[in-house]
């Protein structure tokens, strides 16, 4: 990555500063490399010398100019260092340099992007975790995107993934389930008064019974269940009724191109006798108290704003104190580093969690595990808000969206805003095949990179392997260069996007590399008399096809060759 080389760089002069004595600190701080906001003033940026001015009792500028005399030209790499502001190193890489790294690429190929900056530690990322009482809704999809996708970026900066789904299958809302799945065995209608209160009216609740009724066998990821078939058994219909939902948000999972590699039940917890064992613990060291029957937790010990109930006084544990118990299961099965993403709605139970965390004593930091909080999505069709799906009554499902405008644009405009952005889902957009729909624009960059090598190939050129300096030296207008720095810097947008969780960074990295590429190409004439410029041309064209393909392969979407 260049932005490392020139890190080197900085360090390596720094340590000849002192070596020199001319620069006196014995702890060094990290050298950040940012980029200049202005493109004219530099490629790479760096503010070391305001880091270390007061230790060293000298101005900025004067620290600066210490690095910048041990700098040289950074062995070729640089054509020149400018110090701005009040203490700035601006770098500018040499064209060569630029040059050079297409064969970078070529080497890596289809690893290129992919970095070893996560040294191989785990990292455990729960996402999705939806309640098995219905079809994935639109916010399901945007976070089986977002924690999808952020699986892929940690996997591509060399982290160690496990990719982890939560199943709420305990609780009030799967009784509500068993309840409306009887009714409909029962033949018990929803405006009819025996139906319950809190009912799931949905389509899909009639084809649930009528499986059930009919004695089917379900295979849902890690579980195999048979229908008993008798409508009075509550129990085999709540069993039933959560392994074929399962299986259809499987379903809806793998027609996203989202696995998972562990599933968990919180009824497991339970029988597993986890959560009582979370309570006594937690009673043990002293973190609890009862009032008004319920037994609380000291929440407050940890940075809550009030205590909470960990047992209501009818006996039943609150929400939170299984979710303990599975991020403790979480810590002991070695996840130095866990990462949960979900919904704005479940911004109050990271408090409670973390502090009962902390609470058992066993060693967890505080501020584990992280979070990724992903805003509503907003689905609108023709200027109106499109809010209820045929099959599942009150909301649109994830399947809706891609059998309409398919897994690649639903997955590009799931990813495209930051977590923590509202997002407005425009399905005449996502259809649309212009220039106007990101996804299309993007992937039909590469698709017309594709079509120029045929041409290409019809006039008998051929994309060299390798090619000489002397080639590569072709490169050299203002598009050309600046397209060759947006293809290198995809390591360093991947190292970004997982160091922040924000995967959205590299809908915007794609999106600004096919406009670079449209502007080469609609300025710069690729195939031409000048054998040896074509060769150049068709080899950079080479690289940006692979790094598009690249970069669109982590984010889980195709790179068409034709369109």
């Amino acid at each position: 990555m260049m932005r490392n080389r020139i890190a080197s760089l900085v360090e390596s002069s720094l340590q000849a500063a002192l070596t020199a004595q001319e620069l006196t600190t014995s702890t060094l701080p990290d050298v950040i490399i940012g980029t200049p906001a202005n493109s004219e003033h530099g490629d790479f940026s760096c503010n070391i010398a305001m880091q270390m001015a007061k230790g060293e009792r000298k101005a900025p500028r004067q620290v600066a100019e210490i690095i910048i005399r041990q700098l040289g030209d950074g062995q070729g790499l640089l054509t020149r260092t400018e110090i701005a502001g009040p203490g700035f190193i601006n770098f500018f890489v040499a064209p060569t340099a630029w040059q050079a790294s297409l064969l970078e690429i070529e080497s890596q190929g289809d690893s290129f992007g992919r970095t070893t900056t996560g040294g191989g530690k785990k990292v455990q990322v729960e996402f999705v975790s939806a309640n098995p009482t219905g079809p994935l809704h639109i916010g399901h999809g945007r976070g089986a995107a977002i924690g999808d996708t952020l699986c892929r970026v940690l996997d591509a900066a060399g982290w160690d993934v496990t990719r982890e789904f939560y199943y709420n299958d305990a609780g009030a809302q799967i009784s509500n389930l068993a309840l409306s799945v009887q009714s409909r065995c029962l033949g018990i209608e929803p405006d009819d008064p025996r139906w319950p209160a809190d009912g799931y009216q949905g389509d899909y609740i009639r084809e649930v019974a009528r499986s059930y009724l009919a004695g089917e066998t379900v295979e849902a990821s890690d579980q195999h269940t048979v229908a008993d078939g008798d409508p009075q058994n509550l129990d085999a219909i709540r069993s039933f009724a959560v392994a074929w939902l399962r299986r259809e948000q499987d379903l809806d999972l793998a027609a996203f191109d989202v696995r998972f590699d562990v599933y968990t039940l919180e009824s497991g917890l339970y029988t597993e006798g986890r959560v009582d064992a979370v309570v006594r613990q937690l009673t043990a060291n002293g973190h609890t108290y009862e009032q008004d029957g319920a037994l609380w937790l000291r929440t407050t010990d940890f940075g809550d704003d009030k205590d909470r109930v960990m047992r209501k006084a009818d006996g039943g544990y609150t929400y939170f104190v299984p979710d303990v118990a599975y991020h403790q299961a979480k810590w002991e099965r070695g996840f130095i580093r866990a990462i949960n993403e979900q919904g704005a709605d479940h911004h109050s139970t990271i408090t409670r969690v973390r502090a009962g965390l902390q609470a058992l004593q066993i060693g967890i930091p505080q501020g584990w595990p992280e979070y990724v909080l992903h805003q509503m999505v907003t689905v609108m069709r023709g200027g109106q808000e499109v809010k209820i799906s045929k099959r599942a009554g009150s909301y649109v499902t994830l399947r809706d969206l891609i059998d309409e405008v398919g897994r690649d644009a639903t997955r590009f405009f799931f990813i495209m805003r930051k977590p923590d952005a509202q997002l407005v889902f425009d399905i005449d957009l996502a259809k649309q095949q212009t220039n106007e729909n990101p996804v299309y624009y993007v992937q039909y960059a590469h698709a017309r990179i594709c079509s120029i090598f045929e041409n290409a190939a019809e006039k008998g050129f051929l994309i060299p392997a390798g090619p000489t300096p002397d080639t590569l030296a072709c490169l050299t207008t203002a598009e050309e260069l600046q397209l060759i720095k947006l293809l290198a810097a995809l390591p360093d947008t991947i190292v970004d996007c997982a160091a922040h969780f924000e995967p959205h960074r590299l809908t915007y990295y794609l999106t600004e590399l096919a406009s670079c590429f449209h502007s080469f190409y609609n300025k710069n004439r690729v195939i031409s008399e000048d054998h040896n410029l074509t060769a150049a041309r068709l080899y950079l064209l080479k690289r940006t096809a692979q790094t598009l393909k690249n970069a669109l392969s982590i984010l889980g979407i195709s790179a068409p060759e034709r369109m």
